[in-house]
């Protein structure tokens, strides 16, 4: 309850400054009007269509930046000798903006969920990828000694010992990359892809509905809040 109280104060300043003229009306909606758009939102089914489109391209490029930045991490982890190799291209790759790669997923997938995705999941994996294979490097060495002497095939190294070793470590990677999801999904969508909150949001600035703009931005930011709770409770 602590933590709603300076939240609730701006919404009641920005309020008051709407009303009492302080606050432009075309570039600051009052709240009890972006409170009216959002319920007229959630009724007629459009912020909720958007909130989908928008988490159904975070959601899967995270899905598989997860899958191949464990594995990718995991095999650098354990072995130095291939981290030499591929260290010096991860290290040319990962400072590229993620946002610069949109002109060439749109060549190869069109508009749509795909294009989206897939820069998406360039953008998740490395913070994925650099944490795992820190985590795995730093397990406790007789590990993969035991579980050579035992005779396991990699994938079962993987589930028994490595991976459970080194959670803790590869969880924080994972939350860093859920939040670069959702924020990678909505640039996209700001800058190209029309679908979405992002894409939503656009529209309604052009449109000078500013009431629907500032709902969907801060029911943007509310779900992102709870999906980083649940990610919490999760891991």
């Amino acid at each position: 309850m602590k933590g709603a109280l300076i939240p609730v104060l701006l919404l009641v300043a920005w309020e008051a400054g709407s009303r009492a003229g302080v606050l432009p009306m075309d570039s600051f909606s009052r709240p009890s009007d972006i409170a009216v758009a959002f319920a007229r939102g959630i009724g007629d089914g459009t912020i909720l269509l958007a909130t989908w489109q928008t988490f159904e391209a975070a959601l899967s490029g995270f899905a598989c930046a997860a899958i191949a930045g464990i594995l990718c991490g995991a095999i650098l982890g354990l072995s130095p000798r291939i981290e030499r190799v591929v260290g010096p291209s991860i290290d040319a790759l990962r400072p590229i903006p993620s946002v610069a790669l949109i002109p060439l997923a749109l060549l190869l997938f069109g508009f749509g969920l795909t294009m989206e995705a897939s820069v998406v999941a360039f953008a998740c994996f490395w913070p994925i990828v650099l944490m795992t294979t820190a985590a795995v490097r730093g397990i406790e060495p007789r590990l993969p000694d035991v579980a050579r002497s035992l005779e396991l095939s990699f994938i079962s190294q993987m589930k028994k010992i490595i991976l459970p070793a080194a959670l803790g470590r590869i969880t924080v990677g994972l939350r860093l990359a859920l939040a670069i999801s959702l924020v990678v999904a909505v640039t996209v969508e700001i800058v190209l892809n029309p679908r979405g909150l992002g894409y939503s949001m656009i529209g309604a600035q052009q449109a000078l509905r500013s009431d629907i703009m500032y709902a969907e931005l801060l029911w943007l930011g509310v779900v992102g809040w709870l999906l980083n709770y649940v990610l919490r409770k999760i891991l």
